[in-house]
C-alpha cells in the first residue's frame, strides 16, 4: 500500500527508480538538443521554455486559486522592460536585473490583486484586461522605455560566457525554466498551495477555517506576476528587441488558452499546453508555407475570402481547440493522460 507518512514525501522529486530513469533520459536529451537540431529548432525550444514559465505562473493563479486573468501580457511586458532598464541605466548584470525586473512585475501583481478581494468572475477578468491594455499604452508614451520605437537589448554576458545566439542562450533558459517548475510544484504541496486550492474550491469556507483571503489572493497574483516577469526578461533577449505592440491582448489570451488546453490545476498539464500551443503558434504564423495546406488555403481565400485574412486561421484553430477541450475533456490534455493511464493500469479489465 502506497501510504505517505509526512508532507515531505509530497515534495520528493524522485519517488521511484522509474522516475529517476526517465528524468535522466530527459536531462540527456535536453543537454544534447542544440547539437541534434538546427538553430531554428533551438529558437523554438527557447520560445516554448519561456511560455512554460508564464503558463506555470498563470496556472497558480487560475488553476489553483481560481482567479481569472487576461492581463498577463502586461506583467510580461513589465518584466521585459524592467530587465533591460536595470541593465542599461543601472549597469546591473543580467542575473541581478532579471529577478529585480520580476519583482517589479510582482509588485504590480500585488496591486492588481487588491481588486480581486472584491471582484470575481467576469468583473475580475475585465479588471485584469484593462490592466494589460493600459500597461502597453503607458509604456508607449514614456521616453525612458523607448516610446513606440521600443528598446534593443544590451549584450548578454555572464562571467566569461557571451550569450550572443540562441544556442548559447538555450542552456540558461532551460535551467531557469527547470528551477521555476520545481518551485511551483513544491509550492502547491505546502501550506500556501493548500490555501490557494481552498480559496478556489470555496473561499467562504476557507475563510471560516482561518485562511486569510487578503493575504493569499494578493500573494497568488504576486507569484503569478513574478513568473511572467521572469519570462518577459528572458523573452526580451530571445527577440533582442521589444516594442509595446508585441505585448497585445492576443498574447494574454494565448497564455490563458495554454492553461485551459493543458489542464487547470496541473503542473504537467500547463507544460504540455504550453508546448503544444507554442509550437502551433509558430507554425501557423506562416501557414501559407505549409505544404499542400497552404496552397489549399490560398486558393480558398482567393475564391471566397480575402487573402489577408489567412493569418487569422491560427486564432480560429486555437478557438476550436479550446471549444473541443471544454466539450469533451474539461480537464484538458492532462485529463486525457489520466484516462490513458487508468486504462492501461486496469487493462484488460
Amino acid at each position: 500500500m502506497d501510504m505517505k507518512r509526512n508532507y515531505y514525501e509530497d515534495v520528493q522529486l524522485f519517488s521511484s527508480g522509474v522516475v529517476i530513469f526517465w528524468f535522466a533520459a530527459l536531462m540527456v536529451f535536453l543537454a544534447a538538443f542544440p547539437f541534434l537540431f538546427k538553430n531554428y529548432f533551438v529558437y523554438v525550444a527557447n520560445y516554448i521554455a519561456i511560455n512554460i514559465i508564464v503558463v506555470i505562473g498563470l496556472n497558480i493563479l487560475v488553476g489553483y486559486t481560481g482567479l481569472i486573468s487576461l492581463g498577463h501580457a502586461g506583467f510580461f511586458a513589465i518584466g521585459a522592460y524592467s530587465t533591460i532598464i536595470f541593465m542599461t541605466r543601472l549597469a546591473l548584470p543580467f542575473l541581478v536585473a532579471l529577478p529585480l525586473g520580476a519583482l517589479v512585475a510582482a509588485l504590480f501583481g500585488f496591486l492588481l490583486g487588491l481588486p480581486a478581494l472584491r471582484l470575481e468572475g467576469p468583473y475580475l477578468t475585465i479588471a485584469t484586461l484593462g490592466f494589460g491594455l493600459t500597461v502597453t499604452q503607458v509604456i508607449g508614451k514614456i521616453e525612458l522605455f523607448g516610446g513606440r520605437q521600443g528598446l534593443h537589448t544590451p549584450d548578454l554576458v555572464i562571467g566569461p560566457w557571451h550569450l550572443d545566439n540562441d544556442r548559447s542562450f538555450y542552456y540558461l533558459v532551460v535551467f531557469i525554466t527547470f528551477l521555476m517548475v520545481i518551485f511551483a510544484r513544491n509550492l502547491i504541496k505546502t501550506r500556501v498551495g493548500r490555501a490557494f486550492i481552498a480559496i478556489r474550491d470555496a473561499d467562504i469556507a476557507a475563510e471560516t477555517m482561518g485562511v486569510n483571503l487578503v493575504y493569499y489572493k494578493t500573494l497568488s497574483f504576486a507569484i503569478s506576476a513574478f513568473y511572467a516577469g521572469v519570462a518577459g526578461g528572458l523573452y526580451a533577449f530571445v527577440l533582442r528587441y521589444i516594442e509595446p505592440e508585441i505585448f497585445s491582448l492576443l498574447m494574454s489570451i494565448m497564455f490563458l488558452a495554454m492553461v485551459v488546453v493543458g489542464g487547470l490545476g496541473s503542473i504537467m498539464g500547463a507544460i504540455v499546453g504550453a508546448v503544444l500551443l507554442s509550437w502551433l503558434d509558430l507554425q501557423l504564423r506562416n501557414i501559407l508555407s505549409i505544404p499542400y495546406l497552404g496552397q489549399w488555403l490560398e486558393k480558398l481565400s482567393a475564391s471566397y475570402f480575402s487573402i489577408t485574412g489567412v493569418s487569422n486561421i491560427q486564432f480560429i484553430l486555437f478557438g476550436s481547440i479550446m471549444v473541443f477541450i471544454m466539450l469533451f475533456e474539461p480537464l484538458g490534455i492532462f485529463g486525457i493522460w489520466i484516462r490513458i493511464k487508468k486504462y492501461w493500469k486496469t487493462w484488460p479489465f
